[in-house]
């Protein structure tokens, strides 16, 4: 009996100078991933358990920061692998696994922010509701809808790629992206391509646009009253930066992967993984250093800790 399994790979070409740079490149990523994951944690650590923070703005930030975990988990432990390896290859099912988790990742990023704008619009224009609308059930449903309804929307765009028949090897690429995954085929995908755009227009779309017009409203209620000002600087310019470097880097993604024809190589891989080093790196230090809360408690710990030491 034949038990021999064939297995379909992926070959990976988007690494520039590979041969030449290659420590330079692991060293990088993995000082990278390893700064991602150290911030990102603190502060997540700080949220949990300080009882004072457990309130709808700090536990969205948490839920954003856990969500860059997540995505980052997704594509460093096998670029690490890949930058030490002689053949940078994956299976054609690992390949399209890494593809759905970068989007649903990337969507649930949106609908995050999208979540958190909320908070900010209801905290400065309608603070006397804001009990009422934003109870601990309603973050607990808010959060589960973050992340459930893109990855459905993203599952379906999956399982359509599943039945494309794959002709050609390579991609030009660090990661495995849906985009140019679909480009595999020889046959005719324009169907699918146009299910994948409608997928990806309705994951950015109307999230940026509840975003645009939340903000709008606040800048409304502060130009009103201007005792709403400084809370409004205080809270929301990290998440409007948050939400800003995001759009920025996966809308360069989205634009690279869809006509990277006579796109440098170099500027093609620096914009495949940007939003996978900007956002996750920086959100971190900004809600932590900009938020004056979750600054105070980080300060309480490293206080606390360097007093134990000195004893």
């Amino acid at each position: 009996m034949d038990y021999s399994i064939n297995i379909t790979y992926i070959s990976l070409e988007g690494h520039v100078e590979l041969e030449k740079y290659r420590y330079v490149y692991f060293i990088t990523t993995l000082t990278v991933y390893l700064v991602i994951i150290s911030f990102n944690c603190v502060v997540i650590y700080v949220i949990c358990i300080n009882k004072c923070l457990h309130e709808p703005m700090y536990i969205f930030i948490a839920a954003l920061l856990f969500n860059a975990l997540l995505g980052t988990t997704v594509i460093y432990p096998k670029l690490l692998i890949d930058l030490l390896s002689e053949r940078q290859i994956i299976s054609l099912e690992a390949c399209r696994f890494q593809s759905f988790s970068i989007y649903a990742y990337g969507a649930s990023e949106f609908t995050l922010l999208s979540a958190m704008a909320y908070d900010r619009y209801v905290s400065i224009c309608k603070p006397l509701h804001y009990a009422t609308l934003l109870k601990m059930s309603t973050v607990t449903k808010i959060l589960f809808c973050c992340w459930f309804f893109p990855t459905c929307g993203i599952g379906i765009s999956t399982i359509l790629g599943y039945q494309i028949n794959v002709c050609k090897f390579t991609l030009n690429r660090v990661y495995c992206n849906n985009n140019v995954t679909m480009k595999l085929s020889c046959g005719d995908i324009s169907v699918r391509n146009v299910f994948g755009v409608f997928v990806t227009i309705v994951a950015i779309i109307p999230p940026v646009m509840f975003i645009v017009f939340s903000y709008m409203r606040i800048l409304v209620v502060c130009f009103k009253n201007s005792n709403y000002r400084n809370k409004a600087l205080r809270t929301c310019l990290p998440h409007l930066f948050a939400c800003i470097s995001f759009t920025v880097s996966a809308s360069f993604e989205i634009i690279s992967s869809r006509f990277d024809s006579n796109v440098p190589q170099i500027l093609v891989m620096i914009l495949s993984v940007e939003n996978f080093i900007v956002p996750p790196l920086v959100n971190p230090i900004i809600y932590g250093l900009k938020v004056q809360e979750i600054l105070n408690r980080i300060k309480s710990i490293i206080w606390k800790r360097k007093t134990r030491t000195h004893f």
